[in-house]
């Protein structure tokens, strides 16, 4: 599975609104200029993670857009499926996805059984991290970096 622009920017997007999630709705040229994705794409974007239910937005005065859930109650798994679609990289494996792929023996196929625990792996991280971890290690790193750069000459 190779992550498409969309779900890159669409995790981007959600990591931001994470980072901000106490401070209410988020204009979407922070959110763009802050992630470096170009504004009319993220519109898209958010208009999509709205659909799913991802994120909520607010017009006017002070609006703008904010997770619709916190944090820790969103998966990478559930935003990766909702952008980019399946997980799994080939169509007999996939658990939301499955259609046969020509394999004569399906059932005793040793390719078949590689992609599923590939699949199955992928699915694991996915699945059980949250934005809440995402947030919580970007932040971590953010202050590893800011140690190491912290001199005075």
């Amino acid at each position: 599975m190779v992550l498409s622009s969309r779900g890159k920017y669409a995790t981007r997007a959600l990591l931001d609104l994470s980072l901000h999630y106490e401070e209410g709705p988020i204009q979407i040229h922070d959110i763009a200029e802050r992630q470096s994705i170009p504004v009319k794409y993220l519109e898209q974007i958010l208009l999509t993670l709205k659909r799913a239910g991802f994120v909520q937005s607010r017009k006017g005065p002070g609006g703008g857009y904010f997770l619709a859930q916190p944090p820790h109650a969103i998966t990478l798994g559930a935003v990766v499926r909702s952008m980019d679609g399946p997980l799994a990289p080939i169509s007999c494996v996939s658990v939301s996805g499955y259609m046969e792929c020509g394999c004569p023996e399906p059932e005793t196929c040793g390719l078949r059984s590689a992609w599923k625990e590939a699949r199955d792996a992928l699915a694991l991280v996915l699945d059980g991290t949250t934005f809440a971890d995402v947030r919580d290690r970007h932040l971590q790193m953010h202050a590893r970096r800011d140690a190491v750069l912290d001199y005075v000459i």
